[in-house]
This record gives structure tokens, sequence and C-alpha cells, in this order.
């Protein structure tokens, strides 16, 4: 690179990851999966040495995040966004010709989201305000990590919506937004780690004919990010024979089962569940299990429980 290329380049702005997180509404662990795993990441180094991203590398970030959220796999979007080499210029105001002030960088016209209260994601999730609601759920996961926006963000907000859902019947559609843009935001912490802790990964499925697979989520999203915990996720209605057989087939270290409420809570099934060669610790999470577990299946009901209890028996 020649002397007056450097120069320039020293005079652009860069942005750290937390800020570039904030802006986007993109968690940080993601843009660094996005870093290590496609090579979508920051191009700048400051002069002590950190890595920042410049005006290039923020217009890919926003591409890619786009694309990601129509429904590109993020492998193609990554592919489409490195080919991106200028940041495309800013628009022209129609009557004087000039450069629109506010759309000079790609995020000058968009407001960092900020880390909400609780009551504020509830009024937004009330009004079904899903832009808000996804960006402001994104802030925290970037700022405090899963497990605090689980704890304090999310869950009081699921018990004013099931307070309102038993006083009225109503809420229906609060439950469903909240729960989409939430999951929208969990999904991609729950991508491979580029370099995972354990040779095994960690299975998680609810239980037969239980609905509630947000909690795997978050679990997943804070095994992987947090620890580097490779993890499957099946989701919902997980019927057992299919569970046995994603266990034959993965071998997994742990085999994660939740169930919310007591009809799905019958542990027999549980004993039923394949005697692998290396075995496979099988943990009941969520409050619906019945008292007769099997000696063999430890129970835990809480968020940090099931961390601790899952991430010990994955890095064995």
């Amino acid at each position: 690179m020649d002397e007056q290329r450097q120069v320039a380049i020293v005079g652009e702005p860069s942005y750290g990851i937390g800020a570039v997180a904030r802006r986007l509404g993109v968690p940080a662990p993601t843009l660094r999966t996005w870093n290590l795993r496609y090579g979508v990441g920051p191009s700048r180094r400051s002069p002590g040495g950190h890595r920042r991203y410049d005006a290039r590398d923020l217009w890919r970030l926003e591409e890619m995040n786009r694309l990601i959220r129509s429904g590109v796999p993020a492998s193609d979007a990554a592919r489409e966004v490195l080919k991106i080499e200028t940041v495309p210029p800013p628009p022209v105001e129609r009557e004087s010709g000039r450069p629109a002030r506010e759309k000079i960088s790609p995020f000058t016209a968009t407001r960092p989201p900020g880390v909400p209260t609780v009551a504020m994601l509830k009024r937004a999730t009330m009004t079904l305000d899903s832009r808000a609601v996804q960006e402001w759920i994104g802030a925290a996961l970037a700022r405090h990590g899963v497990r605090w926006t689980w704890e304090c963000l999310v869950l009081p907000v699921f018990e004013t919506i099931c307070r309102r859902q038993l006083e009225s019947g109503a809420s229906i559609e609060i439950e469903h937004l909240f729960s989409d843009r939430l999951l929208a935001a969990l999904i991609p912490l729950t991508e491979r780690p580029a370099r995972p802790a354990g040779d095994r990964p960690v299975l998680l499925a609810c239980a037969e004919h239980d609905l509630h697979s947000l909690p795997l989520y978050a679990l997943a999203a804070a095994l992987t990010t947090d620890h580097r915990v490779e993890t499957r996720v099946l989701g919902a209605r997980t019927p057992y024979p299919a569970l046995a057989d994603a266990m034959r087939r993965l071998r997994p270290s742990v085999v994660f089962v939740w169930s919310q409420q007591s009809e799905t809570g019958d542990p027999a099934p549980l004993a039923s569940l394949p005697t692998l060669r290396p075995s496979s610790l099988i943990v009941a999470g969520g409050p619906g299990w019945w008292d007769s577990l099997p000696a063999s299946v430890p129970r835990v009901t809480s968020f940090q429980d099931a961390l601790t209890r899952v991430t010990t028996a994955a890095l064995a």
C-alpha cells in the first residue's frame, strides 16, 4: 500500500465492534462469527493494534444483515457482500444538488439502539412495534449477553403477556410478535463456533407435544457464545423416536429435554432413550416434569443451573 493510501485510511472514521453491534442491532458474538467463518469483518487496525471497521466494512455488514433477514443463507450472503469494494455515494437532494447530510454514512440515519428498561420493552411489545423490539433485544444481547437478557428482560415481558392472557384471553398476537423477534435474535447466536471447545455437540429438544422452544434457543445461544459449545436444536414437538435417532447419529455429550407444562412432563420416555458409548448425559429442564424422573436424569429449573450443568458435562 502506498504512503498516500495509508494517510487516507488513517484519516477515515473507524468503529469498534460494540458500536457496530449497537448500530446494526446484531449481537457482537454474531459479528465475530461472521468474521471468523466467512471473512466479513474489520479490515483496519488502530494505532494500538485493535481491529476496527471502516465505512466499507459497515456497508458489507449492513447488506449481509439485510440478506440474512430476507432468507438468504449466511454463507451465500457473505459471498455476495465480499464483492463490495466501495461504499455507494451518498444520495443527492433533488432541489439543491448537494449530498443529503443525514445520509453521508451508511448509519448516520439510524439512531443506535440502547438497552431498554423492562418497561420500555413491554411498551414496544404491547404496541406491536416489531422494529423497536428487535433492536432493543439485539442491543441487550450485544451489551449484556444471553443470560442477562433472558432473565432481566425477556422473562419479565413474558410474565406480563401471560398475565394479560389469563385476565382477558387476549394478547396472542403480542406473544407471537415478541417470540418471533426474540427467536430471530437468538438463532444467529447458535451457529457452530469456529473452534468448538468440545468434540461432541449438545442436543436440545422439547418433549413430545411441547411447543415452548424459546428456552432451548436461549440456552443454545449462551452455550455457543459464552463457552464455544457446539449445539443442535431440534425445537418444538420432538417425537422421542426422532430424538433417539438424532442421538445415535450425533453421539452428543448432553441431551437437554425441555417440558414447560405437566401435560408434556411424563418422564417415562426418557428412560427409553438409547444408551450410547461414550455415554450422553440426559438433562430434564423446565417446570413441567413430574417428580418421578429416572435417577440418572438430573432436573434443572433455572437458566444458570441449566447452563452450569450442561457446560460441565459438555466440557468434561
